[in-house]
């Protein structure tokens, strides 16, 4: 299915109706698009699969359609969030179709072709990341965009250029490509009309958007947490009803911070970013764009390092203890997470130095 969870299949969707199918959430990860790296983060899996289904329910209770139809607890049964009596890592959902734009080059660029999808299109995953930022912690894409002249401050509603760290007076809304080599950010307009929707559809996707970022909110401050970003999928049902899809509200699909520290996939591009293998992957992204290239990855010579041994340690204590907060279940044994967190800084700090 992809870098870091596994689909089973249940029941296959068709045309008019949806399939049923299961995620199994891996103890990998995956950083800069790359896919799978070299060395898994204990715990991870199970911690993302109980914070996506509790989100989930969250949205549901609010009116938000979602495909999530429970958790596999040990017996094979599947239950709602409050009837699990150990970690899982495997969640039962409904299943959508997913049709892929096909790429092809055009005078040497590499360009992709969405005309399968049109505004009378059914049951299918939009191919888009929707992007919703309250604030712009350091490491923000938003950043490295302006400074390249990518996006400018009007189109993100901005008056004046922001400050790392900065907490927004309102949400700015982003999107990105999906089902492309690698992702690219768009404008609404471009999502719109790639995606096959109307200007209703797009304003019904804000909607969902700003309500499930204010859900999201909620439950982070559970751990004392600040919701800085995060992205959802969507898709439309057999009857084109909107839908929340894949998984929302955990550390890999938002970025939390607590006092300005990370919690979140964050911190192991913190790690990355310093290497030299990090530095071939954004080359080679741009190479690609400008050689019509669809596989970038081919173009880079470097293997991905493994995380420093204590680092991986503590970003997997980092997932557990974050999964007991937001949840208000303790299904790890690990230490609070403030505790964990103020161990990460020191090594990350190190780390730089």
């Amino acid at each position: 299915m992809g870098s870091v969870k596994d689909l089973e299949v249940i029941k296959k969707p068709t045309a008019e109706a949806m399939g049923v199918g299961r995620f199994h959430f891996s103890d990998r990860y995956s950083v800069f698009d790359w896919g799978e790296m070299p060395d898994h983060i204990e715990g991870k899996g199970a911690s993302l699969c109980l914070m996506g289904a509790y989100c989930f329910e969250r949205f549901e209770e609010k009116g938000i359609k979602t495909h999530y139809r429970g958790l596999v607890n040990s017996k094979g049964q599947v239950v709602h969030f409050d009837e699990l009596e150990e970690p899982t890592n495997i969640m039962e959902i409904n299943l959508v179709n997913v049709y892929k734009p096909r790429a092809y080059v055009e005078n040497g660029r590499l360009k992709y072709d969405y005309s399968i999808y049109t505004p009378k299109l059914r049951n299918y995953l939009l191919p888009l990341e929707i992007i919703y930022r309250n604030g712009l912690p350091e490491g923000s894409s938003v950043f490295k965009r302006l400074e390249q002249g990518l996006i400018t401050l009007k189109d993100l509603g901005l008056e004046r250029m922001p400050k790392p760290g900065e907490r927004l007076s309102k949400p700015i809304f982003d999107v990105s490509t999906k089902l492309e080599e690698g992702d690219r950010y768009i404008s609404w307009e471009e999502a719109r009309r790639i995606a096959g929707l109307t200007e209703q559809e797009v304003e019904e996707i804000k909607d969902v958007l700003l309500k499930v970022n204010e859900i999201i909110t909620e439950v982070a401050k559970r751990a004392d947490l600040v919701n800085e970003d995060g992205k959802i999928e969507l898709a439309f049902d057999p009857e084109r009803r909107l839908m929340v899809v894949d998984v929302a509200g955990t550390l890999d699909e938002c970025r939390f911070t607590y006092r300005g520290i990370h919690v979140s996939k964050e911190v192991a591009r913190i790690y990355y970013r310093r290497t030299e293998w990090a530095k071939e992957v954004e080359e080679a992204k741009k190479k690609s764009r400008e050689l019509g290239v669809e596989n970038w990855k081919t173009l880079v010579k470097t293997a991905p390092p493994k995380l420093e041994l204590k680092l991986k340690t503590l970003i997997s204590h980092m997932y557990m203890a974050a999964a007991n907060e937001i949840t208000g279940r303790k299904f790890f044994d690990t230490e609070r997470l403030t505790d964990i967190l103020e161990e990460l800084q020191i090594v990350l700090s190190d780390l730089k130095s």
